[in-house]
């Protein structure tokens, strides 16, 4: 796979990742987990050029930390570019989108602190490449929160720190203390918010940038086509752009997609996880995935040129219906 850097001072890193929330979290909860294969999944990643592993301490919660550990023990550890996150917490066992466990900010200095000597421990290391604010917290001010994150790479647990779902004011509030290292927000063919200003800063700045959901929660690969085909406590049975009329429309983009990926002769996803690498040298899409034959198309979209016909038809796509959350 092509590689490129983790921010204009960070490792280098497959231009696809590997998000590894859905292996415990949000998708299909009440189904039975296959920790065996989601382990053969991550150490996949690492073969096929995929090397930053992204995850959370709030997924699961607090499992998917425990479930990446696994998979990196035995020596792939240093095979990885290992980023982890802090400042959700979960409030409640359910009652989110999909009856997932509710999840609340806590952003407070103190709270940080003990966040990442709890991710190590779960995680099986002595540091993370990446340490992310998870949200910032509305109720704590970001240059507390990040002075914290800050105090995390001094003591040597984190290499650098990065931001999630923040706007360019709190980037330039939490640079005035610490360098941003990254920003990972939602970026997808049918989710372009970040364009407007917060990509631009990031090019701008030497930010990598990390789209998430970069297939449109596995719409943008044609795999649902009614709302029925979500499982049953499916994260995604709260999102508006899953609600049966909105996705019919939704689906009008999907065909879209498909034309150009039987143009450019490769898969809907790879298509869309194109597009989205194609924004800029250091934008390094996390899709999820449990599953081999997903990953394995997944990582080859690194190494897919699109057309400028095809990007320019890809950019004209309609914007979807319903929001995000």
């Amino acid at each position: 796979m092509r590689t490129t850097t983790l921010g204009s001072a960070g490792p280098g890193v497959g231009v696809i990742g590997l998000g590894c929330m859905g292996m415990s979290h949000g998708y299909d909860i009440t189904g039975p987990r296959d920790d065996d294969t989601s382990i053969s999944v991550i150490r996949q990643a690492l073969d096929l050029g995929a090397t930053l592993i992204d995850t959370s301490d709030v997924y699961g919660p607090y499992t998917n930390e425990e479930l990446v550990g696994r998979a990196l023990a035995g020596g792939h550890r240093e095979r990885a570019v290992l980023a982890t996150k802090a400042g959700l917490v979960a409030t409640s066992p359910t009652g989110g989108p999909g009856n997932s466990p509710k999840i609340g900010n806590n952003g407070r200095p103190e709270h940080i602190r003990s966040a990442i000597d709890d991710s190590l421990r779960r995680l099986g290391t002595d540091h993370v490449d990446l340490y992310q604010l998870h949200r910032v917290d509305p109720e704590v001010p970001i240059e507390e929160s990040w002075g914290a994150m800050a105090e995390v790479v001094t003591a040597g647990k984190a290499r650098q720190i990065g931001l999630s779902e923040v706007t360019v004011t709190q980037i330039q509030r939490a640079q005035a203390v610490h360098p941003v290292a990254s920003v990972q927000s939602e970026l997808s063919l049918w989710t372009r918010d970040p364009m407007a200003e917060v990509l631009p800063y990031c090019v701008e700045q030497g930010i990598a940038f990390l789209p998430f959901s970069p297939l449109g929660r596995g719409f943008l690969a044609g795999r649902f086509t009614s709302f029925d085909d979500l499982p049953a406590d499916d994260f995604r049975r709260g999102l508006p752009r899953f609600q049966q009329d909105a996705l019919r429309a939704n689906l009008a983009i999907v065909a879209r997609v498909r034309e150009i990926a039987d143009r450019a002769g490769v898969s809907p996803a790879q298509v869309a996880l194109a597009w989205v690498v194609a924004q800029g040298d250091q934008v390094i899409p996390i899709p999820g995935t449990k599953t081999p034959k997903y990953l394995v198309d997944n990582c080859a979209a690194g190494d897919v040129r699109l057309s400028a016909e095809d990007l320019a038809d890809l950019d004209a796509l309609p914007a979807p219906e319903g929001g995000r959350y």
